[in-house]
C-alpha cells in the first residue's frame, strides 16, 4: 500500500495594521490588505491589529477601541479568512511586550535613536514632547515579528529600516545566546499598486501626510468618494497617457483604474485616446464607487455582529498564542531566566 507524501509546510508570513483611523484608505487596501487575502493559500498567515503601537502618540481610548474592531471588520471584508489566517489583537498576547523588553536590552541607544520615525517626530515636536514608547517602538515591532519566526514579512519602503533592525537583533540574539530566531525576509509583491495623493500626485497617499481631499477612504460615503475623483489633480494637456514624470496626476488615476478593474494601463490608454479627462474621470469614479460600496456594506454588516468579531479574535489569539508562548519560553530559557514552577498541591 502506497503512502501519500506529507504535504510540505507552508512558509509563515506575518504583518500588522495600526488602528489609527476610522477607515483604511485605498493605498492601504491595494498596497497591503488586498495582498494579504491573496497570500492565504500560499503561506501560513498571521495578521494582527497593532493597537499597542497606536498608543505611542496621544489617543482617545474610546476611538482606539472602535477603530481596532473596524480594522478587524475591514480585513474580513477584504477577504482575509479566519479559517486560513490567524487574525488577532496585539494587546491580547502579553508575549509581544515581554519579548520587546528582552530586545530593548540588546539594542544600542544610538541604534534606536537613528530610527526614522523617532528622528522625524522628535525633530518636529521636540524630544521633550514625544514618549519613550515612540523611541522603543521599533523593538516592539521586532518582537511582533520574531515571536512568530516567520519566513517573510510584507513591508513597504517606509518599513524596510525597521525590518533591518529586526534582522540585526535576531542575529545578535542568536550569536550571544543560542540560535533561536530565523531571519525574516521582506516580501514585496511585484504587482503591488503604489497609490499617490489625489491632490499631490508626487506624494504617496497617506493618512499622516495627505489632505482629506487627497485620500480615498474606503468607508466614506460613495458620493463623497466620486467627488474626490472628479476633483483629483490631473496635468496640462488632455491626453490620458501614463507618464509618471510628466503626467503624475493622470498616471496615478490610471494606476487606480487598472488596479480596481483588472484592465491593463495600455488598454485604458487606448480606450480613452482622444476622449479627454472628463470622460476618463467620470468612468473612474464609477469604478471606484462600484468597489467601495460593497466593501463598505460588508464592513458595517460585520460591525453589527460584535460577537462574531470577538470569536474571530479569540480563535486568532489561540493560534498565535501557542506559537508566541513557545518562542518566549525558548527566549527566557536562553537569557537565563528561572522558569516558573507550579505551586505544590
Amino acid at each position: 500500500m502506497s503512502v501519500s507524501p506529507t504535504p510540505a509546510a507552508r512558509p509563515r508570513i506575518l504583518s500588522g495594521i495600526q488602528p489609527t483611523s476610522d477607515t483604511i484608505h485605498l493605498g492601504n487596501y491595494l498596497g497591503a490588505v488586498r495582498q494579504w487575502a491573496a497570500l492565504q493559500d500560499e503561506f501560513e498567515p498571521f495578521f494582527f491589529i497593532a493597537n499597542m503601537h497606536a498608543i505611542t502618540v496621544e489617543h482617545d481610548p474610546k476611538a482606539l477601541r472602535e477603530r481596532s474592531l473596524r480594522s478587524v471588520a475591514q480585513l474580513l471584508a477584504a477577504g482575509v479568512d479566519p479559517e486560513k489566517s490567524a487574525i488577532f489583537m496585539q494587546s491580547h498576547l502579553p508575549e509581544h511586550a515581554q519579548l520587546a523588553w528582552v530586545l530593548q536590552c540588546l539594542t544600542g541607544f544610538g541604534e534606536a535613536r537613528r530610527m526614522t520615525q523617532f528622528k522625524d517626530k522628535s525633530a518636529k515636536l521636540g524630544e521633550g514632547n514625544v514618549g519613550v514608547g515612540l523611541f522603543t517602538y521599533p523593538m516592539l515591532m521586532a518582537a511582533d515579528i520574531l515571536l512568530y519566526r516567520p519566513a517573510y514579512v510584507p513591508v513597504g519602503e517606509d518599513q524596510r529600516q525597521h525590518l533591518e533592525l529586526t534582522r540585526d537583533l535576531a542575529q545578535r540574539f542568536n550569536h550571544r545566546f543560542k540560535k533561536t530566531f530565523r531571519l525574516p525576509e521582506p516580501y514585496i509583491p511585484q504587482a503591488t499598486a503604489k497609490i499617490m495623493d489625489l491632490q499631490e500626485p508626487t506624494a504617496k497617499m497617506s493618512k499622516s501626510a495627505s489632505s482629506p481631499s487627497g485620500l480615498i477612504d474606503v468607508l466614506d460615503e460613495p458620493r463623497a468618494t466620486a467627488k474626490k475623483i472628479m476633483s483629483a489633480v490631473t496635468d496640462s494637456g488632455a491626453e490620458v497617457v501614463f507618464d509618471e514624470e510628466k503626467k503624475p496626476g493622470v498616471s496615478n488615476l490610471l494606476t487606480i483604474y487598472s488596479a480596481l478593474s483588472g484592465r491593463s494601463i495600455p488598454e485604458l490608454e487606448e480606450q480613452y485616446a482622444g476622449r479627454g479627462y472628463g470622460d476618463f474621470k467620470k468612468d473612474l469614479a464609477e469604478v471606484v464607487v462600484e468597489f467601495v460600496t460593497p466593501f463598505r456594506d460588508r464592513t458595517f454588516a460585520l460591525l453589527e455582529d460584535r460577537d462574531h468579531l470577538d470569536q474571530v479574535l479569540a480563535r486568532g489569539a489561540e493560534k498565535a498564542g501557542a506559537v508566541a508562548r513557545a518562542t518566549l519560553r525558548d527566549v527566557y530559557d536562553r537569557v537565563g531566566f528561572v522558569p516558573p514552577v507550579p505551586v505544590a498541591q
